[in-house]
């Protein structure tokens, strides 16, 4: 949508221009030039406008049945009693309905016949009975239809969500590198899971609306085959014109997506706190109203533009229905004069038709959306099928109990996408109770073959051992709880502080306190109002926020609680100050007593007394051995550790 370098007139014709604020200081407008938002990427719920835009009613309807079926079957998986009594009780419905139709054929001859009033009406009891009794029944069935349908809904929103979640939380750790599944991920989750039960309820309401459609029809067909072209004179001109409407308001707010998308964007900035001290800060706040008003303006000259096209439309389909019922009268006074049908049967073809027209209006709603939300779902279950074939087969051995040695042989990555491997060649070797370093610059390596040696990525190529066991045979799962990762990345849960440190593996309160002794966390956690029940996340009720530095010693912790055979160290001093830093390397050497580590840092003064070093670049092992020996050499490793070292001169 373009936008004209002027602010949109008002009503008066005017240009309007957002008042100024005294306490903002003054400055020169901005004109669309400094407007430079550039274009985001659609929300998930905003993916299938353009399918949705670019097709017909009939190419919606011909894709019914199988969105149909999978509606159900999804329903009949989360909850069998529940699909089948939705079903039956609103089928039952629109039978039942027809059954009042045909019943009031009966009160109506009684009540039109000839003879005394009190007569007529005793004769009608019967069948006017027989009409209370379906109404009755129709509203039980509905009601009945509508709590069993209700309580689908949640079940289904549960069964989605177990399963979506069960699956992207044993999806091969790669598969969140590949941009494809990221976002069929982002789909899936942000809007195909929620509209499961929507596209569940649809199904159920167009299917009771064809059934009522056909019960009307029915009735029409045994009242007399010649009342049953005029069921689609009368309905079809609000057809047409619910139709066209529809069609109208969804080109328009197709047209209006990227507008739309600014707006939100900006109100965000407004309204967010991450934004909010830099807004008052920058005195932004004149510059995004401004902003602001001139998208939400041409937003609203769009949907009133709308307005006047849908209520042109909806007159034109209201005189055309006007036209169609005088023909349907017209009809039914022809053949009431030729004898064809007696009164009381023309008065129930109008009630038929009448329920018809407010079946047909409720079928194409729910048609409409039904196709639309079914896009949604059917990306929801490609995205189910694609994570089960991304997940490890079952694997027959066990995990090894320990390790005399790790060993790494001519391993090579890539990641999904990448023009490049990560590794090439790679071999490495790490003996029990030894503590081993990866160093190298930026994009060197180092975080992928930790991430391969703690069970996280397999590689494309080579074999990753403990003793004589390959890895590839192993269940991960099995191997990942034998291993324990420190990340420079870490998780701040919002969870207690004890949470934080066992992630839901208590080993009792000695050994908490001691993995938190040995990270330094127990100095966080004793400033803590509620010490470890003390919830770890501000956006909560009594919830605390800590520095970057007081999280990297939790996660500390939470390595250290572990009590792994591997304990893997990525950066674990990167929030930390000096002293802190030299506290947790003096603690990481104390706690590893016959543990096996693998550190990875920047800070080359930390592994000095590593007993061995890796020297990554580019994907490839350049050197290794201890820290006298390659400065020794002379090469990369002796280069940067002198580039650091003078830096501190």
């Amino acid at each position: 949508m373009a936008f004209a370098d002027r602010e949109p007139a008002g009503p008066d014709g005017h240009t309007h221009v957002m008042p100024e604020d005294p306490s903002e200081p003054r400055s020169r407008p901005a004109t669309e030039q400094d407007l430079e938002l550039g274009e985001v990427a659609p929300y998930s719920f905003q993916v299938h406008n353009d399918t949705m835009a670019a097709i017909g009613f009939l190419t919606i309807a011909r894709r019914l049945p199988s969105l149909i079926a999978e509606a159900l079957r999804l329903a009949w998986s989360a909850s069998p009693r529940d699909t089948v009594t939705t079903v039956t009780l609103s089928l039952l419905g629109g039978i039942v309905t027809a059954f009042g139709l045909l019943a009031t054929t009966g009160a109506l001859t009684a009540l039109l016949s000839e003879g005394p009033t009190p007569g007529r009406v005793m004769a009608a009891l019967p069948s006017l009975a027989l009409v209370a009794a379906a109404a009755v029944a129709r509203a039980l069935l509905q009601a009945g239809a509508g709590w069993a349908e209700a309580r689908l809904g949640p079940q289904l929103e549960r069964a989605a969500e177990e399963r979506l979640y069960g699956l992207t939380s044993r999806v091969e750790l790669v598969a969140f590198d590949d941009p494809e599944f990221h976002d069929a991920l982002e789909r899936a989750e942000g809007h195909g899971a929620g509209v499961v039960g929507v596209v569940v309820s649809a199904a159920v309401d167009v299917v009771t609306s064809l059934v009522s459609i056909a019960a009307a029809a029915g009735v029409l067909g045994v009242l007399h085959p010649a009342l049953l072209p005029l069921l689609p004179l009368a309905v079809l001109p609000d057809a047409w014109a619910a139709i066209r409407a529809a069609r109208q308001r969804y080109t328009t707010v197709h047209g209006l997506v990227p507008a739309r998308r600014r707006k939100y964007i900006i109100g965000r900035l407004l309204a967010e706190r991450e934004c909010a001290a830099e807004v008052r800060a920058f005195t932004m706040r004149a510059f995004l109203l401004r902003v602001y008003d001139k998208v939400a303006r041409a937003e609203q000259e769009e949907m009133l533009k709308l307005v006047r096209r849908q209520t042109f439309t909806r007159l034109a389909g209201q005189a055309l229905g006007g036209l169609g019922s005088a023909l349907v009268y017209v009809a039914l006074g022809v053949l009431l004069a030729a004898g064809a049908i007696p009164l009381a049967v023309a008065g129930t073809a109008v009630l038929a038709i009448r329920s018809a027209q407010g079946s047909l209006s409720s079928l194409l709603f729910t048609t409409n959306m039904l196709y639309e939300q079914g896009l949604y779902f059917t990306d929801f279950l490609r995205f189910c099928a694609d994570a089960e074939r991304r997940l490890v087969p079952p694997r027959p051995r066990p995990a090894p109990e320990g390790f005399d040695r790790i060993t790494a042989e001519d391993l090579t990555f890539t990641y999904p996408g990448a023009e490049k491997p990560a590794l090439r060649g790679v071999s490495v070797e790490i003996k029990r109770g030894e503590i081993v370093a990866f160093v190298g610059e930026n994009g060197s390596g180092k975080t992928t073959l930790s991430k391969i040696l703690a069970g996280l990525y397999e590689p494309d190529t080579g074999t990753v051992r403990w003793d004589d066991t390959d890895l590839r045979e192993v269940d991960p799962e099995a191997l990942r709880a034998r291993t324990a990762v420190i990340a420079q990345d870490h998780t701040r849960w919002p969870l207690t502080a004890r949470y934080n440190i066992t992630m839901g593996a208590d080993k009792g309160e000695r050994a908490l306190h001691s993995a938190a002794t040995v990270a330094g966390a127990d100095e966080v956690i004793a400033g803590l109002p509620h010490g470890y029940r003390t919830l770890l996340d501000r956006r909560f009720k009594d919830g605390q926020e800590l520095s970057g530095g007081q999280w990297q010693r939790i996660a500390v912790a939470r390595g250290f609680h572990r009590d792994a055979d591997l304990l893997i160290c990525d950066e674990p001093t990167a929030a930390l100050d000096a002293r802190a830093e030299h506290a947790l390397f003096e603690r990481i050497r104390g706690h590893a007593d016959g543990r096996t580590v693998l550190l990875i840092t920047h800070r080359l003064a930390s592994v000095r007394l590593a007993d061995r070093i890796y020297v990554l670049d580019h994907g490839e092992v350049v050197e290794q051995g201890g820290h006298d020996a390659l400065m020794a050499r002379g090469g990369l490793y002796a280069d940067l550790y002198t580039l650091q070292a003078a830096a501190y001169r």
